[in-house]
């Protein structure tokens, strides 16, 4: 098949998984288009089955904000002519799929029909999406899509709830590609980052304020002053300096690394003891997921789909959000005796397996045949 990949572009987690999708995808034989404004961040090879289209936006003073709908739309279109290419598969509802709509119209007034796969993945539904201004047009995209999935069944439901939806949403979760997450690196590398006495504890987000940051920093204070550990905070976003700040604030400086925006995630998780995600929601938990293959046991809330990635007990523990108190005893249970920590490393890679993708990327591949076929008939 030839399939038009529409995403964003950046480190968050819809873009991470809409890359690696189509770079399977490609392995699989499948011809693949990404057309974004910027060549996707894990996007680093380009191949005769791997193609990137950018979106330009031409600045027009006219505009205010500058149109990438249309932009998108546009380009879309002549990408699907110029290549052939058979299935759209955008993931967020706006403006991807609101962009994909437009262009399938514009295609059939040539003759030309490409159905519409898209893939809900949190935020666009759970906090743009529920917005009064744009509700109408996600209702609308999701409606008119050929075929529609989300990244967990938390977030169907919320979709379900918070929306008058017509079609049939089928649960597709994240994926990974357990074979990246194998530990390459020698022990010497980790005396980068701590003692050998200091355990390792992470955080990996884009810093939103729904990713609850200070939570994180009051959880580490807290298991600081019980074992010698160090904090690793990676990523980069509005809540970075209030960050920086509490941690001057309550004086461990010197036990908190700020790494911004990283490539050397695998490196990072690699030699981590555990994961903290104690987020406000979160559609799916991507990056629990993928500390998990690293064999990073997690600690997290119990909000959105983090409990169908996170298993209670045995990966790691779940906690009501904001309950920084039973986090922290849940942390300690984990890294105070070597043994346990061990089983619970072991126990997150166990659970990583399931979502690995070669199990996840056919379910796609049957969507697109399957909703190919069915536009074919209409």
């Amino acid at each position: 098949m030839k399939i038009g990949i529409v995403c964003y572009p950046t480190f968050g987690g819809s873009g991470v998984v809409a890359t690696e999708l189509g770079l399977e995808l490609s392995k699989r034989g499948h011809e693949i288009h990404f057309i974004t404004y910027k060549q996707p961040v894990r996007l680093e090879l380009l191949s005769k089955n791997v193609h990137f289209h950018e979106v330009h936006v031409p600045e027009y003073p006219l505009f205010h904000y500058q149109p990438y709908e249309l932009a998108l739309s546009s380009k879309l279109v002549d990408m699907v002519k110029l290549h052939g290419i058979e299935l759209l598969h955008v993931h967020y509802a706006i403006p991807h799929a609101y962009a994909a709509y437009m262009a399938q119209q514009m295609l059939k007034d040539d003759g030309v029909y490409v159905p519409i796969v898209t893939t809900l993945h949190g935020t666009d539904i759970t906090l743009v999406g529920s917005h009064p201004f744009y509700k109408p047009a996600v209702t609308f995209s999701i409606n008119k899509s050929d075929a529609v999935t989300s990244v967990s069944e938390s977030l169907k439901q919320d979709t379900l709830r918070l929306f008058d939806i017509k079609n049939e949403i089928e649960v597709v979760p994240n994926f990974i590609d357990i074979e990246k997450h194998q530990p390459n690196f020698t022990d010497c590398q980790r005396s980068m980052m701590a003692t050998d006495d200091e355990l390792i504890i992470t955080h990996i987000s884009n810093f939103r304020e729904v990713k609850n940051i200070p939570d994180v920093i009051k959880v580490f204070y807290n298991i600081q002053k019980e074992i010698p550990a160090k904090l690793m905070m990676v990523g980069e976003g509005p809540e970075r300096e209030p960050a920086e700040n509490l941690v001057k604030h309550l004086g461990i400086s010197n036990k908190v690394v700020f790494f911004g925006n990283s490539n050397e995630i695998d490196r990072i998780l690699c030699f981590s003891d555990l994961f903290l995600l104690p987020s406000q929601t979160e559609s799916f938990g991507l990056a629990a997921l993928e500390a998990m293959a690293s064999s990073v046991p997690v600690v997290s809330s119990n909000s959105g789909g983090l409990s169908e990635v996170n298993k209670d007990g045995y990966s790691g523990y779940l906690s009501d959000v904001g309950n920084v108190e039973e986090m922290t005893r849940n942390a300690l249970k984990i890294l105070r005796n070597k043994e346990t920590l061990l089983v619970f490393k072991a126990n997150a890679k166990a659970q990583s397996l399931n979502f690995d993708l070669h199990a996840i990327v056919p379910k796609y591949e049957a969507i697109y045949e399957k909703t190919l076929s069915e536009y074919l008939v209409k």
